[in-house]
């Protein structure tokens, strides 16, 4: 069972597998790339994270934030993983995906903590 985020809302996973990826959280939804990702709580954290940013910036500014941010890491490193690595959001899902009590005591805007 999926832990229930701090928004009450349970993430719906959708089996994609044509996702070049293992998750992608694009909102509503969680898209995972094989029917076991299922049971990986570590992933579905991070894309449930990534579903709550969304969620605080209205969706559609996530987006333009999230490509800008990919886009000023790629001349800053002029490396996919690198600047991948790099976007606050991610520094954010990755710093706290294996934290089970996370999503229930995440703050508003939790990502800004990862702002450089």
């Amino acid at each position: 069972m999926h832990q229930l985020s701090k928004s009450g809302l349970f993430p719906i996973v959708i089996v994609f597998p044509f996702l070049r990826v293992n998750g992608m959280a694009v909102f509503p939804f969680i898209l995972i790339k094989n029917q076991d990702l299922k049971n990986d709580t570590r992933l579905i954290r991070h894309e449930t994270i990534h579903l709550m940013q969304e969620l605080e910036l209205l969706i559609v500014p996530f987006y333009i934030l999230y490509l800008i941010n990919y886009l000023v890491n790629m001349v800053k490193y002029r490396d996919h993983e690198k600047a991948y690595l790099d976007i606050v959001f991610e520094r954010e899902a990755y710093a706290h995906e294996a934290d089970n009590g996370y999503l229930k005591q995440r703050k508003f805007w939790g990502w800004l903590k990862f702002v450089r």
